[in-house]
């Protein structure tokens, strides 16, 4: 399948993927690629970030942002132990070429990874905050 070809490309380049791939989606490790970003500062939403910014790509967080919450009797923040981006790949969408190009992008991302920059919120609703969440990043 095609997200087959896409981690295994994304694999090749040294970029860490989830392995196997999932029927319609390719998981980034994020925690591996931006290890100098804590988890209180989003490193799953700095390669998402990066990979948009850099070449148009869209991916979603699965991470601190969409998973961290506080412990209910102490309030101390808890964070997931996975911190990755999900590039889901429609069926009859995409061709080789453009799989191509997200490795392109991916591994230019990958190879500057010590300047990603952790991000804070700047804005956050009670629930979900993950839909409307506005961030910024740390310079």
């Amino acid at each position: 399948p095609i997200s087959k070809y896409l981690a295994d490309s994304l694999s090749e380049a040294g970029i860490p993927v989830l392995q196997p791939s999932g029927g319609h989606a390719v998981y980034l490790d994020a925690k591996q690629i931006a290890p100098h970003i804590p988890a209180s500062q989003f490193p799953a939403q700095a390669v998402t970030a990066a990979l948009y910014l850099e070449g148009g790509i869209r991916g979603v967080e699965l991470g601190s942002l969409m998973f961290a919450h506080p412990h209910p009797q102490t309030g101390e923040w808890l964070y997931p132990e996975l911190e990755l981006v999900r590039l889901a790949i429609p069926r009859r969408m995409y061709t080789q070429a453009h799989l191509d190009y997200v490795v392109k992008v991916a591994k230019h991302v990958f190879e500057n990874r010590a300047d990603l920059p952790g991000y804070r919120i700047t804005y956050q609703t009670q629930f979900l905050r993950h839909f409307t969440a506005r961030l910024e990043p740390i310079r």
